[in-house]
């Protein structure tokens, strides 16, 4: 097994191919500082050529997912009135730096849902406890969700006075549950709690929070059963799909995949098992 430890995170690379990725802020809710903005986009990069992982786990430690943006330092959503002043008075940051602070560090929030898409793993997420503002779109750029009992999400941005479309949110939202229910989401920054979000299909299921592992790590290995090029082009498919002008055009994409995994040698391995009613081995390059 290897281990990575950030500062904000820990990596875990077990010998069957299956990544584990812990946000380690706990005493913080695991909310998205500075720094663990870096480490998140130190360990995408990567994994981006990290073919021995084939599957990766995300999760929260202590007692939830990812409470979002992390706003003692982001000093612009911090901002107080001046109680002797007029209602319409605020104690101003210097606007021009942060201007410029701000949008990097927007764009490398954003960048790092764009990464979880592009990256070839599937990458499931545990959510136990809150999965809030950029909590809430880790989890909708995972490619799986299973929680436990304790979660609550929440479209919090549109909460502070910012915009609810945010970091990828307005995005993949409506692509998963509707357009419908995802328009109140993210209009009203409501919380909704595990039960609803198994109802209306954001998560795979609902287990015990003591479970929560067990439960992706048998998804996880349910995954290792297929081909490692089968999963990695059909995520690229399903990134594809769904900004497709037509059908024919993902049609020929599809057929690109077949064509390229039926010249691999997991195609050997594929076709053998399942004729002999075994479970397939296949190598973790």
């Amino acid at each position: 097994m290897i281990t990575k430890n950030f500062e904000t995170l820990i990596f875990e690379l077990k010998d069957n191919g299956i990544g584990i990725i812990t946000l380690n802020r706990p005493e913080r809710l695991n909310a998205m500082s500075f720094q663990l903005v870096e480490d998140y986009h130190e360990i995408l990069d990567y994994l981006e050529t990290q073919y021995d992982c084939r599957v990766v786990i995300l999760r929260g430690a202590g007692k939830g997912f990812c409470s979002g943006l992390d706003l003692k330092e982001f000093p612009v959503l911090t901002r107080r009135r001046k109680p002797e002043n007029l209602r319409k008075k605020f104690y101003y940051v210097d606007m021009p730096e942060f201007v410029k602070s701000g949008i990097y560090f927007q764009w490398r929030i954003s960048q790092m849902m764009i990464k979880m898409r592009k990256i070839n793993q599937p990458i499931i997420s545990l959510i136990h406890g809150a999965a809030t503002g950029g909590g809430f779109a880790l989890a909708l750029a995972s490619d799986l969700r299973i929680c436990g009992e304790s979660a609550k999400f929440s479209n919090a941005f549109i909460n502070l006075g910012l915009s609810g479309s945010d970091v990828s949110t307005s995005y993949h939202l409506p692509r998963l549950i509707g357009m419908s229910r995802a328009t109140e989401i993210l209009y009203t920054g409501s919380f909704f709690f595990a039960e609803e979000a198994e109802r209306i299909g954001l998560v795979c299921k609902v287990v015990p929070d003591e479970k929560l592992l067990d439960a992706g790590m048998e998804l996880a290995e349910t995954l290792l059963t297929k081909s490692p090029l089968g999963l990695r082009m059909t995520k690229q498919a399903l990134n594809a799909s769904l900004n497709s002008p037509s059908l024919e055009t993902i049609s020929e994409l599809e057929n690109r995949a077949q064509i390229l995994c039926g010249m691999s040698k997991d195609i050997i391995e594929g076709m053998s098992t399942f004729r002999e009613k075994k479970k397939p081995r296949y190598p973790l390059r």
